[in-house]
Parts: structure tokens; C-alpha cells; sequence
């Protein structure tokens, strides 16, 4: 029997190999167990698209498949195989894989769902020495290895990055996008199956949530992931890349696919995603520009945060060398958005609220910058994150928030800080004319948080950040500010209270 985890839903999770033993007659486990619910609150509508995402693939497994419901994961594989050996592909988490390795009739196998093979990132990262791995050269070497935009030896179009294209201010007299809606699914019989439970598990007190479960958003089934990429691909890819940093308060979506819950889910498989984008640029369908910024996405980004969660060990996820660790407000992690007065902060926050979703920017730059210049505990910072949003999974958010949001490895991971101040915010949005605060005051009762927070943010971290030559301009900046000392009362003063 192959255990197929609910992120493992694909078919190139079951496509038969010699290294899993895995045939088109191999019979399978899936297990719902109660307990991942309990451990911690989950956004509804990331629980919603999960239990949604595993019954469907049930289905449409039919006999072959043995769907537990249980306590545990424990619990479901005895009452299934009992001791009967079962194969597994090699889970996403470090928790899962010390589970399946503590059990003596499971079988790991290599981890499918991603373009590289762990084996080949150690030895390309132990060919660096362990250091300086920097996305950059990483995301080159997968592009020469799989031959992904290529002319010949040399990246096409002449350049390997067109990430300064693609960081354009959004449209100004416009509040939204011009660009075709996103794929929509819609929902079945299962979806309120997995309603109901969840109404129930919360009415009986065995289960707690956040955040609203609307209409789902996501795909849940294969055919809803392919609709969805083919979508984005002849209609919103070719103008993703231009606006790909920009944020807009009533168009939250943008142009980006909304793909991330659907790979981390197993549904689409990454060669499959570049692939087509690839051949919509070479077919003149889309710009380069556009092609490249979404092909870095995920054969460079999620494919490097991937490696490395794996490559640091378990360890790195309590990394914490700028020492934050105040603890996450009450109204912070009950996303609750309704008392913030800044008005890019309640906009995010209420979406994540909303849909448990936003893209990387108001992720990076409003989220996760807020809770690094109120110098929050990172590793409740990565928790949130995790059960917040429907794409969060450990594997995802340790680097991403632990190394690159809060900047708790000291550099490891990437060079510098991401913090500002408002005026980032005011040039990449449309999120602070209606605002109370003033993104150029740093003081007074107009003073934008992120503002005064980013000066603060420098101040503490003074003598690290002086000597980052990425950094160490802006800590100068300290030295002609006259109203430091009033900042620093002012956000000693400013403490959980929502900004």
C-alpha cells in the first residue's frame, strides 16, 4: 500500500516508479487525522480547502483508495495496514518525516513535486561551502539544468533577470487592474460535507479557527488546477510581470496566478506550470518579462525556500540573532482588522482575514516588516504565517519568514533586512491617500507606523547593521535625524496597541 500525505494529491505522486515500487495497481492510504486541526488555529479556509482537496482526490480515486478518518496518523495507518508495509514519498515537514521514519513498516521514498532532487541542491550548496547560497546563482543553475528559457548555453532575450521591469508603481487613476478575472471554482457536495464538519468540530470544542471560510477560492481537484494555470497563462501572464511588486486596495489579486495553494497542494506539478508559461512567451503570447518573473516564482524562489528548509536542519527555525521577542497582540493573531486605524495594515490584515490569502508584497513588505520593526518573536511570527494563510506550510514559511521576512539568521539567507518606511509603501500603492497617518511624518499624531518604525528598527540594530554594506548608508541616515529621541519614545510607547 502506497500513503499518499494531503499534499500529495497529483498524479505525478503516483506515476510508477522503480525507486517507490509504485504501479498503476498499487493500492493507497490517504488519512484525515483530527489532530493536525487541534494543534493549532487555522485559518477556515485554508482547513476548508485542505479537507476539500484530500476527499476529492478520494473520489476520484474510488476503490483503490483506503480513506481513514482518525484521531492520529498513527491510529489511521494500524486501523488500515495494521503492520503491512506501506511506501510514502518523502513528506514536507520535519515533524512528518520523523513520524513516517518512526515507524517500522513505512518506506520512504524520494520526495517528488519539486525540480530538484535533494540529493543534487547538497551537493551544489556543499559546493559553495554551505555559504553564500544565494538565489540568484541558484535559480541560474536550475534554469541551465532543465534547460528552462534557454537559447543554447546563454538565458534568453540576453539577460537572466528582468526583475528591474518589474517593478512598475500601479496604474494611478485606476483602482484596479484591466486584466480578466482569476479562475473561480465552484463548489460541490463535498465542499459542504467539509462545511458541515467544520461547524460541527467548532460547536463541539474540538477544533478552534480563524479567519472567515467563504465561497472556497482555490482549487481543490486536478481539473479545477489545470483550468486555473491555463487561465493565467492565456489571459493574466501577460501582464503580471510589470506590476508583479504592486499593490492596489481594492484589487487585491492583481495579476499573480493564485497557483501557490494549488502546487503546495500536489495538483500541479512546477515543470508543468514553467513549461507552458515558457511556451506562451516563445509562441509570442506573452513578454519575457512577464515569463521570467513567473518562472523565477517557482523554478528560483519556491524551489530554493524548498532546499533550504531541508539543507539548514531543524534548527534553523529558532533562529533569532536580532533577539525579537516580544509576543504576537491579541488583535494580530485573531486577524482582527477592524480597530487598525493604517490603512494599508487593516487592508492586508482583512484580507488574510477574508480569504487567507495575499501576494508576496503586502506578505514581505506590510505583514511581515510590521512585525520586524516591533521586533516579534520570529518564531511566532512563522506560525502565524503558517496558519494563516492557505499556501502556509512549515516547509514554506520557516525560510521564508525566519530568513527572509524577519531576518532572524543574521544574512544567511539573503543580504539584507526587508523593512521601510511609508514611503515604499505610497510609491508601490494606492494604500495611503485615505490614510490617517502621513508616510512623511515620523512624529506626531500623523506619524505613519511604518515610518517611524523603520528609523526605530535601525536604531536598535545599530551596531549590525552598520557594518552591512546594504544597510549601512540608511543607519547613517540616524545621525541627522533631530527627532530621534521623540521616535523612540514614541513607539516605546506605541506598544500592541494596533496602529
Amino acid at each position: 500500500m502506497h500513503w499518499l500525505f494531503g499534499d500529495q494529491l497529483g498524479p505525478h505522486f503516483l506515476s510508477p516508479s522503480g525507486e517507490s515500487g509504485i504501479t498503476r495497481d498499487t493500492p493507497l492510504l490517504m488519512i484525515e487525522a483530527r489532530s493536525v486541526f487541534r494543534r493549532r488555529r487555522f485559518h477556515r479556509a485554508k482547513a476548508h480547502l485542505v479537507l476539500s482537496a484530500m476527499r476529492h482526490r478520494a473520489a476520484e480515486l474510488g476503490d483503490r483508495v483506503t480513506y481513514v478518518r482518525a484521531e492520529t496518523y498513527r491510529e489511521g495507518l494500524a486501523r488500515a495496514v495494521g503492520d503491512g508495509p506501506v511506501t510514502v514519498h518523502h513528506p514536507t515537514s520535519y515533524a512528518a518525516l520523523r513520524l513516517v521514519r518512526s515507524l517500522p513498516q513505512v518506506t520512504v521514498c524520494p520526495a517528488r513535486g519539486f525540480l530538484v532532487p535533494m540529493t543534487d541542491f547538497a551537493a551544489w550548496a556543499d559546493g559553495h561551502d554551505g555559504k553564500q547560497l544565494r538565489q540568484e546563482d541558484f535559480y541560474r543553475w536550475v534554469r541551465r539544468g532543465h534547460d528552462l528559457l534557454m537559447d543554447g548555453g546563454a538565458p534568453a532575450g540576453g539577460r537572466w533577470n528582468y526583475d528591474h521591469d518589474n517593478r512598475e508603481a500601479p496604474p494611478r487613476n485606476s483602482s484596479t487592474l484591466p486584466v480578466p478575472a482569476p479562475y473561480r471554482p465552484r463548489e460541490d457536495e463535498i465542499d459542504d460535507e467539509v462545511r458541515r464538519d467544520l461547524d460541527r468540530w467548532e460547536k463541539d470544542g474540538d477544533a478552534s479557527f480563524v479567519g472567515q471560510d467563504g465561497p472556497r477560492q482555490f482549487p481543490a481537484t486536478r481539473p479545477e488546477a489545470r483550468a486555473a494555470l491555463r487561465r493565467f497563462v492565456e489571459h493574466r501572464l501577460p501582464s503580471f510581470g510589470p506590476y508583479e511588486d504592486a499593490m492596489l486596495a481594492a484589487d487585491p489579486v492583481m495579476s499573480h496566478s493564485l497557483l501557490s495553494s494549488t502546487l503546495n497542494l500536489g495538483l500541479l506539478d512546477p515543470a508543468e506550470c514553467v513549461e507552458r508559461a515558457e511556451t506562451a512567451w516563445r509562441a509570442g503570447q506573452a513578454p519575457l518579462n512577464s515569463v521570467e518573473g513567473f518562472v523565477r516564482q517557482i523554478a528560483g524562489w519556491r524551489e530554493y525556500v524548498w532546499q533550504l528548509y531541508w539543507y539548514f536542519g531543524e534548527e534553523y527555525r529558532q533562529s533569532n540573532v536580532l533577539r525579537h521577542t516580544a509576543p504576537l497582540p491579541g488583535w494580530w493573531n485573531e486577524l482582527d482588522a477592524d480597530d487598525v486605524r493604517a490603512n494599508c495594515l487593516h487592508t492586508v490584515l482583512s484580507q488574510v482575514r477574508d480569504t487567507g490569502w495575499t501576494h508576496h508584497i503586502p506578505r514581505l513588505m506590510i505583514l511581515g516588516s510590521y512585525a520586524l520593526q516591533q521586533g516579534w518573536d520570529p518564531a511566532a511570527v512563522t506560525d502565524w504565517f503558517h496558519r494563516s494563510f492557505v499556501d502556509g506550510y512549515d516547509w514554506v514559511m520557516v525560510p521564508n519568514v525566519v530568513g527572509m521576512s524577519q531576518y532572524a539568521d543574521g544574512g544567511r539567507m539573503t543580504t539584507k533586512p526587508y523593512t521601510s518606511g511609508g514611503a515604499y509603501v505610497n510609491r508601490m500603492s494606492d494604500l495611503c491617500g485615505d490614510c490617517v497617518h502621513r508616510p512623511g511624518d515620523r512624529t506626531g499624531p500623523h506619524a505613519c507606523p511604518y515610518s517611524a518604525g523603520y528609523w526605530s528598527f535601525l536604531d536598535r540594530h545599530r551596531s549590525r547593521l552598520e557594518h552591512n554594506n546594504r544597510t549601512a548608508q540608511a543607519v547613517r541616515g540616524l545621525d541627522r535625524l533631530e527627532d530621534l529621541d521623540e521616535i523612540r519614545r514614541q513607539e516605546r510607547d506605541r506598544g500592541d496597541s494596533p496602529p
